[in-house]
């Protein structure tokens, strides 16, 4: 896997933002990641999230009819990335936001998968988890007809012990890409039997240990420099007014 060279030509670092949401409305958190995606002048974004309530988030070209768990959980949205449905509960969102022309997201499609999976991997890693990029084989976590996201697995999906422990899916428009991905620290009942960080995290701050070693892993990777700070005034206008359609019964029913 070829790493993306970030580096400006000073060889000064690039600097991302950080934000951080926990325990974040539904709405807001797919109207923010939205709100970014569409705003060209929006600074380059790391954003790290958890849900409150518990959510069903359905890929974007998903039929409502295909996956069964709607009715069990918290709240349901749709997101604007592809892929299958997510449970979002004892795991920790994450999202990139960055300009398509950037070496992050340059060349084919599938490269971008493989340049973030590298730094998830080396997390993992940490934590004593030999994570892999899944390959052609199948996973025993793959089960048909539930429209799960973890129950169907791609060569480039991360796993361990044969199961897939990460979700990642993306949408490219305006120039611009947002990559969403999801690392489950525990299992759901709609998940079942998926890879998960259970017995590698502490089980009072799973989330407080995982993340400082993620955020160094993609600084060291991509060769950047994470900066906390806040979404704009204009960014939070945006995703709320976006927010508005994520809880309308119409946008999730549509397909």
């Amino acid at each position: 896997m070829t790493r993306p060279s970030v580096r400006s030509d000073s060889g000064a670092l690039e600097i991302w933002r950080l934000i951080e949401s926990w325990d974040a409305a539904p709405e807001f958190n797919m109207g923010l990641d939205e709100a970014l995606l569409d705003d060209p002048e929006a600074a380059p974004t790391l954003r790290l999230y958890t849900w409150s309530p518990d959510t069903l988030s359905l890929g974007y070209f998903q039929k409502w009819a295909d996956v069964p768990g709607t009715d069990r959980a918290g709240a349901v949205v749709r997101r604007i990335t592809g892929g299958g449905a997510i449970h979002h509960t004892r795991e920790l969102t994450f999202s990139i936001v960055l300009p398509q022309s950037h070496a992050l997201f340059r060349g084919p499609v599938p490269l971008s998968y493989g340049r973030i999976h590298e730094a998830l991997i080396a997390a993992l890693s940490e934590f004593g988890v030999e994570a892999s990029l899944a390959g052609q084989a199948g996973l025993l976590s793959d089960r048909k007809k539930t429209g799960m996201c973890f129950h169907e697995s791609t060569p480039l999906d991360v796993a361990w012990g044969e199961r897939k422990g990460v979700g990642s899916a993306q949408r490219r428009r305006g120039g611009r890409v947002l990559h969403h991905g999801s690392i489950k620290l525990g299992s759901t009942p709609l998940e079942g039997d998926i890879a998960t960080l259970e017995a590698c995290l502490p089980e009072d701050d799973p989330i407080g240990a995982l993340a400082p070693v993620l955020l160094q892993k993609i600084e060291t990777t991509f060769a950047v420099r994470l900066e906390r700070g806040e979404a704009t005034a204009s960014e939070q206008g945006t995703a709320q007014r976006l927010g508005e359609r994520y809880g309308s019964r119409t946008f999730l029913r549509r397909r």
